[in-house]
């Protein structure tokens, strides 16, 4: 990634004195020719050519870049010129000597790739939604189908490695400890994943086991989210709109200007979503002889807005950028719990209840960054300086009806009334320095990087008084939380060849500072230490097909704000959840050995893994009196371990396909507190995606997805599965396109689970509605 970036920096360097420069001579002929890559002879589209006057002139005569098929076109008086052409992968093209007296067709001119570092992308089958690097994977949105219309969610569902639970917590290879960046960078936004729309997402890096560039942060990787900026000359753009079942609406709009100094560009859409589903559940206590059955049924609306923009400024050898993402959203829903409970001794044997939460829910974010990068001239040193600051507010109001003794929740069986305002803000703040020199036949990068966090959770939980006829509020159950951290970090990273092998090696120091404030109780606790992360990566190739590679990572997973909040969440008076102020962060041991073949249409990546983890964060149920309590504790250890494959496929020139196999065990240590926190086994998944390119410009895709049962620390979940279904045609030069998409066309997909102790048994089932049509329309310019 560092490596595109570098080379990136380079070209817009050339790039911007490209566009400073104007043609001193009359355009009386043109030259033409065409650039092939010199392996596969493959065209290369939309290179640099730029005519010079003389091989060490400062700027250009003329410039194009070249087309679909490779080809460009230059206008020069006649005359002795020097010819260089660039592209980012690829050796610098020079042409000395180049002597024009007529118009000349220079034939094919083909470039050499570069020696690929570790970070470089080994696929070339880039048309694919799906290609393997070094380090993980890489997600291009738009070359799916299945996505057209949807969310940031939506893209992960149909992503290698990667489970999105039923409240949209995304666990990657069976980890749910993942550090999800927007733009490289820590954000608030991420927190609410299915505010941002697929539309807006240029593509996604999957980073299995980082390097020590990376934060240390997060057991079982980094998911990097790369926003759409827009870099080519001129004016560009796009338009997209989504209509679907239940009147689901997604609109979009983007636009980017490239003038001589400056890019520009902004992206907004609009998102009205609705939901509907119902949730049951059963638990069973065995020495009480009770059974409690409940079932909620739900309906959801969510409208919101999603705005991004930002700018470049290019001078001399440096950029100054801009970006920014604002979100804003208004969320309705109704729960309605129905609850049947079992004992003997109770009159009648049973007794019901209904509780019905009218709940809205704003949420306004945004996020703003300044970027600064420099290049020293030499080939591949540079420094880039990024200071950014996210900001998220949230505030809730819940207003809960209470139905005792019956399950008709009808206004005159009401028999009390409870409110709840939650008013969170969320503030990150970061700074980073880094630097990369270029060595004999090897590199060097060091970075800086301070992350100050804060999280200020003000929860109001009031009851309604007959006796006064007012809402009187609960001092046992309001609190304010507030949570504040500070990591500050410094890493190196080496990394050269010899011979066949690449290698990289690095070292990662963090200090960490936490400190958790009770308001109401004035009750508070502060954790700091400091942890080194070193990393290894190493990549051998065998020839120009295959290679094998080898990494390894220390990281860390430290607990999130609100599993250290003690107080709890009431929604279920009989099925409560609270936080663990005791917390201790996780560390973990990952390793990783894989094989990579490159086809010249295709490509199969082969990865063995092994994670082990100390401390393990997982959730545990314990009832007391009738009440079963789930909260976040430190387990003694556990380990994961299994093999990954992912291949993606050009099979010919109408058929196209691209999957992945994921085989792991979990096993679970929670002996120190329980002997029946104690579990393993086994877990699969398949993601397998075909598409059809079809007579008349038509497309279709098949997306299936299979997700087997997975052990927890006291039970387990259910397999989950689901197919779907995308048309597609092209109209204006392929410039639009209309998509026609049934999610989830046999309507299969649920969460579902069940946990077992020696004192309970617990079951549920969560289907919401998933079969939906959506109807897209996009159009580019």
């Amino acid at each position: 990634m560092n490596f595109q970036m570098n080379r990136a920096a380079r070209i817009f360097t050339f790039f911007f004195i490209l566009l400073l420069s104007h043609p001193v001579f009359s355009q009386d002929l043109t030259v033409t020719g065409k650039l092939i890559d010199g392996t596969t002879n493959k065209p290369i589209e939309f290179a640099q050519v730029a005519i010079f006057e003389k091989e060490d002139s400062p700027q250009p005569i003329t410039y194009s870049d070249t087309d679909l098929d490779g080809k460009f076109t230059l206008k020069v008086k006649p005359g002795t010129y020097t010819l260089k052409a660039f592209f980012i992968g690829y050796s610098d093209f020079e042409l000395n000597g180049v002597d024009i007296k007529s118009s000349t067709d220079l034939g094919a001119l083909a470039l050499q790739s570069e020696n690929q570092n570790l970070e470089e992308v080994v696929v070339e089958t880039s048309k694919l939604p799906v290609r393997t690097s070094m380090e993980g994977i890489t997600i291009t949105p738009e070359n799916n189908l299945a996505n057209t219309g949807g969310t940031l969610l939506d893209i992960l569902r149909n992503t290698p490695s990667i489970s999105v639970a039923e409240d949209g917590s995304i666990s990657l290879r069976g980890s749910t400890g993942t550090n999800i960046l927007i733009n490289g960078r820590n954000s608030s936004l991420t927190q609410n994943l299915d505010q941002l729309p697929a539309s807006a997402v240029e593509e996604i890096r999957v980073i299995n086991n980082p390097n020590a560039r990376y934060d240390a942060e997060a057991e079982a990787g980094v998911i990097d989210i790369i926003l759409k900026k827009g870099e080519e000359l001129g004016t560009h753009g796009g338009l997209e709109a989504t209509y679907g079942t239940r009147s689901r609406t997604n609109l979009g709009a983007r636009i980017n200007r490239r003038g001589f100094r400056w890019n520009t560009f902004a992206g907004y859409n609009y998102r009205d979503w609705k939901d509907v589903g119902t949730r049951t559940s059963t638990r069973v206590l065995f020495e009480e002889e009770e059974t409690l059955s409940q079932t909620t049924d739900n309906s959801r609306r969510n409208a919101g807005h999603n705005f991004n923009m930002g700018a470049d400024f290019y001078f001399g050898n440096s950029v100054i950028s801009y970006e920014g993402v604002f979100q804003s959203s208004l969320d309705r829903q109704t729960n309605t719990l129905f609850a049947e409970l079992e004992r003997p001794g109770l009159e009648g044997g049973s007794f019901d209840y209904v509780r019905r939460n009218d709940e809205t829910e704003s949420d306004d974010g945004f996020d703003n960054a300044l970027i600064f990068d420099h290049n020293f001239g030499e080939k591949g040193h540079t420094l880039r300086a990024t200071i950014s600051h996210s900001y998220r507010n949230q505030f809730k109001t819940q207003n809960i009806s209470i139905f005792n003794g019956t399950l008709n929740p009808l206004p005159e069986n009401q028999t009390g009334r409870e409110r709840a305002f939650t008013d969170e803000v969320r503030n990150i703040s970061v700074a980073q320095v880094d630097y990369v020199r270029p060595l004999d036949e090897a590199k060097l990068e060091l970075g800086l990087k301070s992350t100050i966090r804060e999280f200020d959770n003000d929860y109001r939980y009031l009851r309604f008084q007959e006796g006064s006829q007012d809402f009187v509020e609960d001092p046992a159950i309001s609190n304010r939380f507030i949570y504040q951290d500070q990591i500050h970090a410094g890493y190196g990273v080496y990394s050269g060849k010899k011979n066949k092998l690449e290698y990289a090696l690095g070292l990662r120091g963090e200090y960490t500072r936490v400190d958790t404030y009770l308001a109401n109780t004035g009750e508070e606790n502060v954790q700091d230490y400091f942890n080194l992360f070193p990393s290894v990566q190493g990549l051998y190739n065998l020839n120009e097909t295959h290679a094998l590679k080898f990494t390894y990572s220390r990281r860390i997973d430290r607990p999130t704000a609100w599993r250290l909040n003690p107080f709890p969440d009431i929604t279920d008076s009989l099925n409560v959840r609270r936080g663990n102020p005791d917390l201790q962060p996780e560390l973990i041991n990952s390793f990783e050995f894989g094989h990579l073949a490159n086809f010249k249409k295709s490509s199969l990546t082969t990865n063995l893994f092994y994670r082990q983890v100390n401390g393990q964060l997982d959730f545990i149920t314990i009832v007391e009196d009738g009440i079963s309590y789930s909260q976040p504790d430190n387990l003694l250890s556990s380990e994961s371990y299994g093999v990954e494959l992912i291949g993606t496929s050009e099979v010919n020139d109408w058929y196209s396909m691209n999957g992945s196999f994921t085989l792991f065990r979990i096993v679970v240590d929670g002996s120190n507190i329980s002997e029946e926190f104690t579990n393993s086994g086994f877990s699969w998944n398949v993601k397998w995606t075909q598409d059809f390119k079809l007579p008349k410009g038509f497309n279709f895709q098949i997306a299936a997805n299979y997700e087997a049962p997975e052990i927890e620390a006291q039970g387990r979940d259910l397999a989950q599965y689901f197919v779907d279904m995308s048309l597609q045609k092209g109209f204006l030069k392929d410039k639009g396109n209309l998509t026609l998409s049934v999610r989830d066309v046999f309507d299969t997909r649920r969460f579902a689970g069940n946990a077992l102790t020696n004192t309970f048994s617990q079951e549920f089932t969560s289907k919401q509605e998933t079969r939906i049509v959506l109807l897209s329309a996009r159009y580019s310019f």
